[in-house]
């Protein structure tokens, strides 16, 4: 059974961060608090881990739409292309923020994404999240717990979260109600930036 782990994110406590993050390290699943929905990661070192996260979602694993999450811009150039002034001017603007962006992926990605010519970064706007990268030192791959054909809205009370992923995944992050709005998804891998899905995030920033 997951353990249960309260963090409030106006104060991340230390120690808190650092179980989450050994839970990572060991190859586990975390569900974690974003800017958006509650989001379901596991290190992205970790095949296994990946593996598993490919699984709950019935998807394979070379052919999923995961995000990338990392603590700031300074981990882009690890998996992306080099990117003009604009396009970074534009990252600068909307993030930390509920956005993902869609980019041209270089070719350090992890050998489970080599088919991948784009990958998603996503820089969310929450300490908690933030936190946990940071002192994990790289990125977690990510993916939402929103289900599009469950009516029941349990994704946002860490409890009922709890009680649905308890037996699938090792922590689940209680980090106050979460979001029911996804974030917003702009691909910006080709000549002019395109709104995939209109989410949370303003399209202001365009």
């Amino acid at each position: 059974m997951a353990q249960f782990i309260k963090i409030y994110e106006d104060k991340p406590n230390e120690a808190a961060i650092a179980r989450v993050v050994k839970v990572l390290q060991d190859g586990g699943l975390v569900i974690y608090p974003t800017d958006t929905v509650y989001g379901l990661g596991c290190d992205i070192t970790n095949t296994k881990a990946l593996e598993r996260i490919a699984k709950i979602k019935g998807v394979k694993l070379d052919k999923a739409n995961f995000s990338f999450i990392c603590h700031d811009l300074s981990n882009l150039s690890d998996y992306v292309k080099q990117i003009d002034t604009s396009t970074f001017k534009l990252l600068k603007r909307a993030l930390p923020g509920p956005y993902t962006f869609i980019l041209p992926g270089n070719t350090n990605l992890p050998k489970e994404f080599k088919k991948k010519t784009t990958v998603g970064i996503r820089i969310p706007d929450n300490s908690i999240a933030l936190e946990i990268v940071r002192k994990l030192g790289n990125p977690i791959v990510s993916t939402s717990i929103r289900d599009e054909d469950d009516v029941i809205e349990y994704t946002t009370d860490p409890e009922l979260i709890f009680e649905k992923w308890q037996n699938l995944v090792d922590v689940v992050v209680d980090g106050g109600y979460g979001n029911n709005m996804a974030s917003t998804i702009i691909d910006l891998s080709g000549d002019e930036p395109i709104v995939v899905r209109e989410g949370k995030g303003s399209l202001d920033i365009l």
